[in-house]
């Protein structure tokens, strides 16, 4: 994660995502650097317009954000559901027990 962290670090103050660049900030930061991870980032990166990308990824999380609640508000009502059915199994798990007393 701390080496998309300093990609975007860099994007954001409109300095050119380099090998060197990201190693900078990441030595800056305190974080031994691996060179392969370094590279590898840099490679994925060329050509990629991250501030489309950014823009794409806020429009695709939206709809899952607004869902969030509804599915938090939808919670509770199965977990009593669930505990609903509980008890009646048990209570007829309960009286087919009786019923085996008595023949």
């Amino acid at each position: 994660m701390e080496y998309i962290y300093a990609a975007l670090l860099l994007h954001n103050a409109e300095k050119e995502i380099t090998e060197e660049a990201v190693n900078a900030v990441l030595k800056a930061a305190g974080i031994e650097v691996d060179e392969a991870r370094t590279k590898a980032l840099v490679a994925a990166l060329d050509g990629v317009d991250i501030a489309e990308a950014m823009a794409t990824a806020a429009v695709a999380a939206a709809p899952a954000v607004a869902a969030a609640p509804a599915a938090v508000e939808e919670a509770p009502a199965a977990e009593e559901e669930a505990a609903e059915e509980d008890a009646e199994e048990a209570e007829e798990s309960g009286m087919a027990g009786l019923g085996a007393l008595f023949g």
